[in-house]
């Protein structure tokens, strides 16, 4: 605050003849603001773009001047102005009639691709993950984004990884808020209801200094804040879940709020089937998304936001098993000044999963019992804006998360004879503070250079074991509540640099660092709902990423086609891996069954993306290596990571057809994940055991897969709309390998064979979806 008292007072002696347009973009239907939208000055040849709260400042010598609002998607607006006093000049944009106009999908402007000093960014437009198809129907932006170059993920998995990084190093966000598993059903959906989501950015690379926490990458998802003129509502009823979404003003043009929810139903098909144990068994998830803003006055905004979702899993009276998230996000906007901006945040954030087995309550033996576990964070977040000029805009802010870790606590049921356990609960405090620049040096160099100091801090209560390189326990002591185990820190500089050639193409480069601090414990690649995470401590070391990279850019027939390449080099500190025959689940020394080693990945992404007429979408390829080294493992000897796939590459199509028809197609090709085979057997007794030979020495076959989407306009009016949408997941049920299990041949028992184990074969679905506007 004090830096910003200080700039407060230098603003109105800075730049002396020179005045300060700010204001806001938004949706004229709707009155949500836009992200990215362009201002610019003819007479200049300059301009700026909105924040993520569309809000925007320029500042300028006095003089008239034309002044241009555009996003793209929507109509551009012009309007005259003498500057000769800083003024607000708020513009709401009309959207293009898509009956009228050509297809317009993207979430940038023109050759903002071309000039911005971000690179190894993506960005999707909603509407593109409305067309796309995906497995049983459902709108998934974690599978969307799987699509894009340098992001890879598993069929059936719900965590995906960005160049090299395991599934843990990428920070998802939720209105700021962390979301620490992000799938539905063991990872065939993700937690995000694609009609409650604004915006969504993945930063793969140069990732800005304000974020922090993960070693490979950010997915940065907002909700939509409401419509703040009418009432609007819309939803979609499928095969397996249905979908509802509702938004109107508070105030009007004020406040609003929006209120989205989404349940699957797989649970009612059990409940007709004949088997007793199936029809009283459970299967389903749900969420719920809510937003509420309200504009104090011309300089202050407020925003309250929460997500919660569910999963729960039964199986008759035998067990049950449910798992979710909740998140709630406090946000306050103040503008200083003209040229300052602020923006607050308190955020809570929590995951948990509970595991119930059913005892006999009839039975004297009763064994029921429910294990718990979670991880909980408090946080509270200042990111000031500072509009300079034109050329030159400054970001800085501060950061302080508490975590609270609770590992395990296994809870006895009423009249049971299991005893009750608890896992010893974990505390941190991790804080941070950055500053960042954007300078537009000339109009053909650009250059983003930040500076982000991340600190943390294990602390007490709690006793805290260390353990010698075999895991043996070697010293133990206790500590008081607050008092510091371990603390670690240091720098994480953040440097892009643009050189545009002309108006097509350009050349980026860029270099960063990344600490993280918090580990997943899974036997999973992409994660499973039981994982664990741990902080670092006295025997884990944070992690820490260094990532350069270099890529040309190029547009091609005014902007019809975007292209660009990118090569990448990735190093990475103190990765962790597993013993062989780690215990993970329920362990009061997991740390003891950790590994710590070293990693490294580099690569070559492409991609080529039509945004405008009738046929948009992409093809992308990428070519990438990542090797692991860790003492503990093939004692020494580099091996690849198991999600190393040196091919990958994706082929997106949306169609319009006619105004009644919207076709849509994605296909998918990637090398096998990297996989350990048995290379011998023996013994012991009378039981078989496999010897398996070096860390993922052998690789699943390559898998492909076609998918298929129609959609059919059903009606079209001012106030109502509705459409049916078709989709077939593996168009020709190919049976990719999901898994490959090994057993005795059942003939001859000295041999063993392979059996591989596929999810999906064919899969149509239909979903109808509606909207009152």
């Amino acid at each position: 605050m004090l830096i910003a008292l200080c700039i407060c007072l230098s603003a109105s002696a800075f730049g002396q003849g020179k005045f300060t347009i700010k204001g806001t973009v938004s949706d004229a239907g709707t009155g949500e603001t836009l992200i990215g939208a362009t201002v610019y000055i003819q007479e200049l040849s300059n301009g700026a773009t909105t924040n993520v709260y569309g809000f925007y400042s320029l500042t300028v010598p006095s003089g008239d001047y034309m002044l241009t609002f555009s996003y793209v998607g929507y109509e551009s607006q012009s309007t005259k102005v003498t500057l000769d006093q800083a003024r607000t000049i708020d513009i709401e944009l009309v959207p293009e009639s898509t009956e009228l106009q050509e297809v317009v999908v993207s979430a940038d402007p023109e050759d903002e691709n071309v000039r911005s000093t971000q690179m190894s960014v993506n960005k999707l437009d909603m509407r593109e993950v409305e067309a796309i198809p995906v497995v049983f129907g459902e709108k998934d932006i974690i599978k969307t984004i799987q699509l894009l170059p340098g992001i890879k993920g598993d069929e059936g998995g719900g965590g995906f990884f960005v160049r090299g990084g395991s599934a843990d190093q990428n920070l998802i966000l939720l209105d700021e808020a962390p979301v620490y598993n992000a799938s539905h059903l063991l990872g065939f959906f993700s937690v995000f209801n694609s009609d409650a989501i604004k915006d969504l950015t993945i930063y793969k690379g140069h990732i800005p200094a304000e974020y922090g926490g993960r070693a490979s990458s950010v997915l940065d998802i907002k909700m939509k804040e409401g419509n703040t003129k009418k009432f609007a509502a819309q939803g979609g009823i499928g095969l397996i879940s249905s979908r509802a979404t509702v938004e109107a003003p508070i105030v009007k043009d004020k406040g609003s709020f929006v209120l989205s929810g989404r349940r699957t139903y797989v649970d009612l098909f059990l409940g007709l089937s004949n088997n007793k144990d199936l029809n009283s068994s459970t299967l389903y998830f749900y969420d719920l998304n809510a937003k509420a803003n309200y504009r104090l006055g011309d300089k202050d905004r407020v925003f309250v936001s929460g997500y919660f979702g569910r999963d729960n899993f039964g199986f008759a009276d035998v067990f049950g098993f449910d798992w979710g998230n909740a998140t709630g996000t406090v946000r306050w906007n103040h503008l200083f000044n003209d040229r300052l901006f602020l923006n607050t945040t308190a955020v809570f954030s929590d995951y948990n999963y509970d595991v119930n087995i059913y005892g006999d309550e009839d039975d004297s033996e009763n064994n029921g019992f429910k294990v718990t576990s979670a991880i909980r964070d408090w946080s509270i977040k200042e990111d000031f804006e500072y509009y300079i000029n034109p050329q030159n805009t400054l970001r800085f802010g501060l950061s302080v998360i508490r975590h609270n870790f609770v590992p395990g606590e296994i809870i006895p049921v009423d009249g049971s004879y299991i005893n009750e356990q608890k896992l010893q609960r974990k505390y941190a405090w991790e804080t941070a503070a950055y500053i960042s620049e954007d300078i537009e040096f000339s109009p053909k160099l650009n250059l983003n250079a930040g500076l982000r100091y991340s600190w943390f801090a294990q602390v007490g209560p709690g006793e805290v074991f260390t353990y010698d390189e075999d895991g043996d326990i070697i010293d133990t002591q206790d500590y008081k509540s607050g008092e510091i185990v371990k603390a670690y820190g240091g720098l994480e500089p953040r440097l892009g640099l643009t050189y545009v050639m002309n108006d097509e193409s350009s050349v980026k480069a860029s270099y960063g660092r990344n600490r993280q601090y918090l580990h997943l414990v899974s036997n999973s690649n992409s994660g499973t709902p039981i994982d664990l995470w741990i902080p670092s401590s006295n025997n884990v070391r944070p992690q820490i990423a260094d990532q350069i990279a270099l890529g040309y850019f190029r547009n091609l027939e005014d902007n019809t086609y975007e292209g660009s390449v990118e090569v990448y080099y990735k190093n990475m500190q103190n990765q962790v891996d597993y013993r062989t025959g780690a215990e993970l689940v329920f362990n009061e020394n997991v740390e003891s069954q950790l590994l710590f080693g070293k990693g490294w990945s580099y690569g070559a992404e492409f991609i080529l993306r039509k945004n405008t007429g009738d046929l948009t979408g992409w093809v992308s390829y990428t070519y990438s290596k990542t090797e692991r080294k860790f003492d503990g493992v093939d004692y020494g000897q580099v091996y690849p990571a198991s999600w190393d796939r040196p091919h990958d590459l994706s082929v997106v199509g949306i169609y319009k057809l006619n105004p009644k028809w919207t076709l849509s197609a994605s296909f998918v090709y990637y090398t096998g994940n990297a996989i350990t085979f048995p290379v011998g057997k023996y013994q012991i007794e009378d039981e078989v055991i496999n010897r398996y030979g070096k860390r993922n020495n052998n690789r699943l076959p390559d898998y492909n897969r076609l998918d298929l989407g129609a959609t059919l306009k059903l009606r079209s009016t001012a106030k109502f709309e509705s459409d049916l949408n078709f989709s077939v997941y593996n168009a020709y049920a190919r049976k990719n390998a999901f898994i490959v299990n090994f057993r005795e041949n059942p003939n001859d028992a000295t041999k063993t064979e392979a059996v591989k184990v596929s999810l999906f074969s064919i899969l149509p679905s239909v979903t109808y979806n509606f909207r009152f506007k």
